[in-house]
């Protein structure tokens, strides 16, 4: 790909900012810069000849205190290393021209010609190169000269050749004086730097990938054009730093300190880090954009992964997990071990996806469903493995806060964890969300032994039947609900086996909820009558809300102080309860089935809504439900007793209050709402009310920082 251009405007601008350093004619200058450039077509692979020159480079920028006090060199020891033929045959390829570039880098710096002469006949002893090699092959030049001046200058007091050598060339006199030279050392130590940080910069816009960016992109096109200009300045640096290793050969004794020569070379590089800023910005930009076509890219490979046959989940996983084999990307939560992808090999796998936000209570009945699975691991039923995969959005900065959190959540977990959140990459994450309909609450992706899709949530059937609804299919799901009837065991199974047992007992029980302690105390001394009255087995539960935790807690207080009913005191069954009366709803709508005629589902969506508008209760006589109502027809059934026990002798207790509850349900008939949060994932277009039938209206809420909400 071709990457370089002529000079632009924004360009010029950029280097006449910088006073002092261009004249009116620096687009005149460029433009006969850039004539010289008539490249002949070779790519020269530049990177290991500018490794070499980094080495020297590094090694003879030493610390001129160091050598002032005559100590040994603190320069780190390097590994001989033995280069491949083909790196050779490039070295014997170039080295005419970086001999050639050396002696007229030495000529012109020992004639004082002018810089900006003796870096145009640099540029046309150049032409047939690219941009990039010629920045090298100078720089390598250089280094020819500048390692020999200090190779002398570290070794002439150990070596007798050196220090005849170094008496010749004056070294042994400017290492005598190098206190006073310290500025000058130090500005020429800044200046190679960033000489070959905006070679390194220029490199690595040649290597960009041509199939993920083309120079149509404004970032590649900008630097493009900036790129002559940056490897004018650099060489002209180049020639600025012999000069002034040849002026301190040629001073002699005569050793004067002036601010002048290290003033020039700090303005040299001021100007290179302002361009080499100005190309790392772009070169952002652009990795930025090949990281997006490559996410698109694999994106695409991933849905397209999903469509084919394989003979084993292998592929899949390594797709959504980690494809390389460098490294064990799973956590064995049971060991604490790294481990391969190969543990779950054939195997029904459970993707439990969520961020880090996910909660205590989630993940403490998750472990309990997982634990009971293991402890049947004969059977059928229990083959699956559980992987958490934690999404992390990539543009918010990992701290040790996230890892602290990160970790603390993985060291609980008894299952297979993702070695960190920063494995998964952002094509994933993007398929996870647009594919899977995943937002904020945890899901649990279920792919079978061949890595397709099972199921795209099956949380739900987690959270209503556990491990009961093996191996999580949909069809599974289906044929679960056609097993299952309007019954208290639905509402409470696994939760409470107190409750178990007074079905089993055939009591009459009643489940209710809410946050108005007042009417928590009519309602439970009203039903306490009633039941008196009827000599009737009455247990009752609160079972709290959904929503407004520190307010049932209160609640709860309040009960076990005053002895109303029995209640749950851990919040975990709480939020257990509620979690699967909405799995029941969401797995109906993820069947397309929240709308049948299904009785069993109105009430539970009754239930739902009751939960938003205030208090609510269930009244059930063993497994059987016998009504489910509001607190403004629940209530005033209890209080209006007297009105209807007549009906009880002639037709029995239940269908008494039944009718009762049903003719001030008439009345008081509150239509039903749903409150699905965009944290949900994917939410049904449209829903039926359960009390009058009729198409519900559907809002948008849009919510402020401080909280508040506004319907749209």
């Amino acid at each position: 790909m071709a990457l370089w251009s002529n000079p632009g405007g924004s360009q010029q601008q950029l280097l006449r900012s910088d006073r002092g350093m261009l004249t009116s004619d620096d687009n005149v200058m460029m433009k006969q810069i850039v004539a010289t450039h008539v490249p002949d077509g070779r790519d020269v692979n530049v990177k290991p000849l500018l490794q070499l020159v980094e080495d020297i480079l590094n090694r003879a920028t030493l610390d001129v205190d160091t050598t002032i006090m005559g100590t040994k060199s603190q320069v780190e020891s390097m590994e001989d290393k033995t280069h491949q033929a083909n790196f050779n045959a490039m070295i014997d390829a170039l080295a005419y021209t970086i001999d050639r570039i050396s002696s007229e880098i030495a000529y012109k710096a020992l004639g004082g010609s002018d810089a900006h002469a003796t870096t145009y006949s640099l540029f046309n002893m150049l032409s047939s190169f690219s941009w990039d090699a010629k920045l090298v092959l100078t720089l390598a030049a250089f280094a020819l000269n500048y390692g020999e001046f200090w190779l002398l200058a570290q070794i002439y007091s150990s070596n007798q050749l050196a220090k005849s050598m170094a008496i010749l060339k004056h070294l042994s006199s400017i290492l005598e004086h190098a206190g006073s030279l310290k500025p000058r050392f130090e500005a020429l130590n800044n200046l190679i730097k960033i000489m070959v940080d905006v070679t390194r910069c220029v490199i690595e816009f040649k290597e960009l990938p041509h199939m993920y960016i083309t120079p149509d992109v404004p970032a590649l096109s900008t630097a493009m054009a900036l790129i002559p200009t940056a490897v004018y300045w650099t060489i002209r640096s180049v020639v600025a730093c012999a000069s002034q290793i040849s002026s301190l050969t040629a001073m002699g004794h005569e050793f004067t300190v002036s601010t002048q020569e290290a003033w020039e070379l700090s303005t040299l590089a001021h100007k290179l880090n302002n361009i080499h800023e100005h190309l790392k910005k772009q070169l952002s930009i652009c990795y930025q954009h090949i990281d997006e076509k490559r996410n698109v890219e694999s994106f695409q490979m991933l849905v397209n992964l999903f469509d084919m046959i394989h003979i084993d989940n292998m592929k899949v996983l390594k797709a959504l997990i980690y494809a390389k084999d460098d490294k064990l990307p799973l956590i064995d939560g049971s060991t604490k071990r790294r481990v391969g992808l190969d543990v779950l090999r054939r195997k029904n796998v459970l993707l439990l996806i969520s961020g880090l936000d996910i909660s205590q209570d989630e993940l403490s009945i998750l472990e309990q469903i997982y634990n009971e699975s293991r402890h049947h691991a004969a059977r059928l039923d229990s083959q699956y493995e559980v992987v958490w995969i934690p999404v992390v959005e990539r543009d918010i900065s990992w701290d040790d806060s996230s890892e602290r959190k990160f970790g603390t959540l993985h060291s609980t977990m008894q299952w297979y964890i993702v070695q960190h959140p920063l494995l998964i990459e952002p094509s994933v994450i993007r398929f996870i969300k647009e594919i899977w309909h995943f937002r904020n609450k945890p899901i649990l992706v279920v792919l079978d032994p061949q890595g397709r899709v099972a199921s795209p949530n099956a949380l739900h059937m987690m959270w209503i039947w556990g491990s009961n609804a093996f191996p999580f299919t949909s069809p599974r799901e289906e044929a679960l609900w056609k097993e299952e009837t309007w019954r208290l065991e639905l509402l409470v199974d696994g939760i409470d086996p107190i409750i178990l047992n007074w079905i089993k007992e055939g009591k009459y029980i009643i489940l209710y909820g809410g946050d108005d302690i007042e009417w928590v105390r009519k309602f439970t001394n009203n039903a306490r009558t009633v039941a008196l009255a009827e000599r009737i087995p009455l247990e009752m539960v609160y079972v709290g809300k959904s929503s407004k935790r520190e307010q049932v807690k209160r609640v709860i207080s309040t009960i076990t102080a005053e002895k109303l009913s029995y209640c749950w005191q851990d919040m975990t069954m709480i939020w257990f309860f509620w979690t699967r009366l909405e799995s029941m709803l969401f797995s109906k709508i993820q069947l397309g089935k929240a709308d049948d005629n299904d009785p069993m589902m109105r009430e539970i969506k009754k239930l739902l809504s009751y939960d938003k508008e205030g208090g609510w209760a269930v009244l059930a006589k063993g497994p059987n439900v016998l009504v489910n109502g509001h607190s403004t027809t629940f209530l005033p059934t209890l209080v209006e007793y007297e009105s209807w026990k007549v009906n009880v002798a002639l037709r029995g207790f239940d269908s008494a209050f039944k009718d009762h509850l049903s003719k001030i349900h008439a009345v008081a008939n509150p239509c039903c709402k749903f409150e699905f949060p965009s944290s949900a994932g994917k939410n049904p277009e449209n829903m039926r009310c359960p009390e009058c039938h009729s198409v519900m209206e559907k809002y948008l809420t849009f919510v402020c920082c401080h909280g508040g909400g506004v319907p749209r």
